[in-house]
């Protein structure tokens, strides 16, 4: 991989953009084969102190980057902007295509955060989806810059109180798309469940669950309350305020045609961020768990008759290391199922 480098101190945006604009020309001139990525810009906003773990994860994007990404890093007391930006290209034998991509490093101090979208504006590549990322949560960023975002990327399992984080998702998704890492962490759980109930006799099943216990690490509790929220949108339950229990559980009872289905979180302890196992159970102490597992997932099914079964579900989790990946996939696609579940967790978390 190469890269064509420019940086100035005290620069301007309109700066930026033609230094990028230079960049381009010089190396398209001396390589046709050459092409800029056209698919997405993706902002980011960070404190100056998280820049270098911010790089490192978007370093593990992968195929999934952006575009042109612009890194604005906040640095206190800074009244000027510096700008480094880059152009990297993997110049491919024998003439053939491959495309640059251009990340953009700018510092700004905190009175530009108001009027971020003076800066960005000049620099982002029109007509082009515009990716949103605030991970300390800046909230003049944020407002300065939503009128320019198509789709916003937020992590509800940053905020301690749940509540607050799903409220504040929903009143973005008025505005914009909205990505939430937590809600990915449970997409290989949402397969594996959805796909286990597949088949026509375990599907009636479904119909007839009255229990579900989420384990999920303590700082995941957005995860597994948005997992509980899919649940009950998928099935039709009405979800119930959540209250606390012994040993840190949170329970609540949904409810459906006059049925009701306990729902358990349960903390456990795990380094990976995101959740550690799933159980439904359902009518005839019939009972399907999945957890945690080296290469996998771990599946035991219980029958009313006694038996049991188990089984490993190989290549199920993503990785926390490739989450934000997905995050950036996502923002180009849409998911409708989203909405609902966060609707319904809203429910368990008012």
């Amino acid at each position: 991989m190469s890269e064509d480098v420019w940086s100035a101190q005290d620069t301007t945006p309109d700066e930026i953009d033609a230094a990028l604009r230079h960049l381009l020309r010089e190396r398209h001139a001396a390589d046709r084969s050459l092409a800029p990525a056209r698919v997405l810009n993706l902002i980011v906003v960070a404190d100056r102190a998280w820049k270098g773990e911010v790089a490192n994860r978007l370093e593990r994007v992968g195929r999934y980057q952006a575009s042109r990404t612009i890194l604005c890093s906040v640095e206190e007391k800074r009244q000027t902007l510096d700008a480094v930006a880059v152009m990297r290209y993997d110049e491919s034998p024998g003439g053939s295509l491959s495309v640059m991509h251009e990340q953009v490093e700018i510092d700004v101090g905190p009175e530009h955060l108001s009027r971020l979208d003076t800066i960005i504006d000049p620099v982002l590549v029109p007509g082009l989806t515009t990716l949103l990322w605030v991970p300390q949560g800046h909230q003049e960023a944020i407002d300065a810059l939503l009128p320019m975002t198509d789709v916003i990327l937020l992590d509800s399992d940053d905020d301690e109180d749940v509540g607050p984080a799903l409220a504040r998702a929903s009143k973005l998704q008025g505005s914009v798309y909205v990505v939430d890492l937590a809600w990915l962490r449970t997409t290989p759980w949402r397969e594996r469940l959805a796909s286990s109930f597949d088949l026509p006799d375990r599907r009636v099943g479904l119909r007839e669950v009255r229990e579900v216990a989420v384990r999920h690490r303590p700082t995941s509790t957005a995860s597994a309350t948005l997992l509980a929220g899919w649940l009950a949108s998928r099935l039709g339950w009405e979800p119930a305020p959540l209250s606390a229990a012994d040993g840190g559980e949170l329970h609540a009872q949904a409810r459906r045609n006059g049925d009701q289905i306990k729902v358990i979180l349960t903390p456990h302890d795990q380094e990976m961020p995101g959740l550690g196992g799933v159980t439904v159970g359902w009518r005839g102490c019939c009972a399907l768990s999945l957890d945690r597992a080296q290469g996998g997932l771990c599946a035991q099914e219980k029958c009313g008759d006694g038996t049991e079964q188990t089984w490993q579900v190989l290549g199920s989790s993503r990785g926390e290391g490739r989450i934000l990946g997905e995050g950036v996939r996502q923002a180009l696609l849409r998911d409708s199922t989203y909405a609902p579940a966060l609707t319904a967790a809203r429910g368990f978390r008012p």
